[in-house]
């Protein structure tokens, strides 16, 4: 499976170049070394970061442009002159995994279980920091009071994944069993349609399907109908326009989706209104910024200095604006045993399907 994995990393890998590119920096004269033995920054040519699909690319593109100015300014001050750097967002979760695999992408901002899918080839540098949101039960009635949920002034290491159901006829039909405390049947679930993320998105794919598992047996390849997309603001859309009943993703979709629910999604009323939560998932480890083990820039000192700067970036007023669109509120280094839960998550998994 790795040999073939291989193979198609440098496959995906040119799925990355059909995602949106930017490129900040003007390349210069390639220097003849990389830690030159006279004072002076370590030159670094080109470093290229690859984003999952959180959001659209377009909306990714535009808010983290700016990052590349910032990241060159603190890693100038940590001895490294980076003359360029391409920012990228993958097709797919697995299009960056692939990427890093393969050292096309030196760094990848990808989720837990994406990470514990190619830790063979990436190493866990960081783990995102998130705000925690209000609205945090396991009881999903407690979810639908119709008032808006909101991030607390908290930090948290973890999140949760939510099944919510939209305002079609179907939707709303589970939505009202949910809410008057029933269970809802396997055979009420699979007859509605499903729009989920690629198979190694921890909550827009594996924690859901771990918890159909633990209520029925069954995981999302056993239901008969389902959507795959290839980003949230997609799978809200979809929701908003009854091309699915149900969609799945992190706790706080219906927050980060409000406007564009009534606005370019076409929802009739507030998503508070029209949307319902139908189940809750244990919590979940935050994403990570991983680093490529092929990576010909990525050495231990450069690894270490760029951690420190996008610690230091989410810091600071200007960078939170940029991470917050990975629902990210800063970072802390990370290690590779955070993650053995999420390992235990996808065994499980692969034991199911």
């Amino acid at each position: 499976m790795k040999k073939m994995r291989k193979i198609w990393s440098l496959l995906l890998a040119l799925s990355m170049a059909a995602g949106m590119l930017s490129a900040c920096g003007a390349k210069q004269e390639p220097a003849a070394d990389q830690a030159p033995e006279t004072e002076g920054p370590v030159v670094v040519e080109e470093l290229n970061i690859a984003f999952a699909p959180y959001d659209a690319s377009e909306v990714i593109m535009a808010a983290t442009e700016p990052l590349c100015g910032m990241l060159q300014e603190k890693l100038l001050e940590k001895g490294y002159d980076v003359k360029n750097i391409e920012l990228s967002v993958g097709a797919s979760y697995e299009a960056v995994g692939e990427a890093l695999s393969a050292g096309s992408a030196d760094v990848g901002f990808i989720s837990g279980g994406t990470y514990t899918l190619y830790s063979d080839d990436c190493d866990v540098l960081l783990t995102a920091l998130r705000s925690a949101y209000s609205k945090n039960s396991e009881n999903p009635a407690d979810w639908n009071d119709g008032t808006p949920g909101a991030y607390t002034g908290e930090m948290s290491t973890y999140y949760r994944s939510i099944i919510l159901a939209g305002p079609s006829e179907k939707g709303q039909a589970l939505a009202a069993k949910v809410n008057a405390g029933e269970e809802l049947s396997w055979e009420e679930l699979s007859d509605a349609t499903w729009t989920v993320m690629s198979a190694s998105s921890a909550s827009g794919y594996i924690y859901p399907a771990l918890w159909l598992n633990k209520h029925y047996g069954k995981t999302i390849s056993d239901l008969p109908n389902v959507i795959q997309s290839d980003s949230y603001s997609t799978s809200m859309a979809r929701l908003a326009s009854g091309q699915a009943d149900i969609a799945v993703g992190y706790a706080h979709l219906q927050y980060k989706y409000a406007d564009q629910w009534t606005g370019e999604f076409g929802g009739t009323g507030p998503v508070w209104e029209q949307t319902n939560v139908l189940a809750v998932t244990e919590g979940i480890f935050n994403d990570t910024v991983s680093v490529s083990k092929a990576s010909k820039v990525m050495t231990d000192d450069f690894r270490q200095a760029f951690g420190e700067a996008m610690i230091e970036i989410g810091e600071t007023e200007e960078g939170l604006t940029i991470i917050q669109t990975f629902a990210h509120t800063g970072y802390a280094f990370a290690q590779d045993s955070d993650y053995d839960g999420e390992r235990a998550a996808q065994e499980l998994l692969k034991s199911l399907s």
